[in-house]
């Protein structure tokens, strides 16, 4: 299943998804964004870095093209931490609330279904579900990695 792959009830319902716009904020508030349109993929990250960054079981993920998130009051409060090559994990330096990670490698932002209230979420996949601590039994699928598109094995786990 393709990560893209967006249920719409009618080409009306899709373009007000392209055309919306969503407010979040960190903890206290001191940092502000908003994302437009729709995300590229949404789900649930299993990773050990996804669970110690949220400090849950799991990572509800989002992920946006960089030019769908404008930072609007607080930029220069956020602070980056950079693991591995392969994330910039964003947080805000007054509060120390997660805000989002980019992942250069995609060129994609995973903004926290967390900070981002009034998005109506809706996942489609779980991803690195062989280091899950939570099994969850809910029909999406599971990968053992990534979906092959991106970049990853392709293969799927059973329930």
């Amino acid at each position: 299943m393709p990560l893209d792959d967006k249920p719409h009830a009618t080409p009306a319902d899709a373009d007000r998804e392209r055309a919306a716009t969503h407010a979040g904020a960190c903890f206290c508030g001191s940092v502000r964004f908003e994302v437009a349109g729709a995300p590229e993929a949404m789900g649930y990250c299993h990773c050990d870095s996804c669970r110690r960054w949220s400090a849950g079981p799991v990572n509800a993920f989002t992920l946006w093209k960089p030019d769908a998130l404008r930072v609007t009051q607080g930029a220069d409060h956020i602070g980056t931490y950079r693991k591995t090559p392969r994330s910039e994990r964003k947080w805000c330096r007054v509060c120390g609330g997660h805000l989002f990670t980019h992942h250069p490698h995609w060129n994609l932002t995973d903004v926290y279904a967390a900070v981002i209230p009034d998005f109506p979420f809706h996942a489609g996949v779980h991803v690195n579900y062989h280091e899950t601590r939570l099994p969850m039994h809910d029909g999406l699928p599971k990968f053992h990695d990534v979906p092959a598109e991106m970049g990853g094995s392709g293969t799927t786990i059973p329930e």
